[in-house]
């Protein structure tokens, strides 16, 4: 076996040490999220959803199921080092085997 140092950087996660320990991060990941959705410059949300949210499958247009996953998917993933949208997240998931545009919403309210 060969030592390769310290970890930086590992599955798109961004290790940092310090004298008060080891910090992760994910800012890259969401950045790149940020450009692929063409969120970037937007206005940033204090809450990820609603307190009371409805968000259910009536009274919305259906959407392209493909993207709503592969989104969904990446927040899954993304909130292994932010749990502050981890049950949003896990709201929006509830909803994949038939996304609607409301659903979509409250995917990029997400981000």
């Amino acid at each position: 076996m060969k030592d390769l140092g310290k970890l930086k950087y590992f599955l798109r996660i961004e290790v940092a040490y310090s004298k008060n320990g080891i910090f992760i991060s994910q800012r890259k990941y969401v950045l790149d999220l940020l450009k692929e959705t063409g969120k970037l410059g937007c206005r940033t949300s204090t809450i990820p959803i609603e307190q009371n949210h409805r968000i259910g499958s009536e009274e919305s247009t259906p959407i392209k199921k493909a993207q709503y996953l592969r989104l969904v998917g990446k927040l899954i993933y993304l909130s292994h080092t932010r749990p502050n949208i981890a049950y949003a997240v896990s709201v929006v998931s509830q909803f994949m085997h038939d996304s609607r545009e409301r659903h979509m919403q409250a995917v990029y309210k997400i981000l």
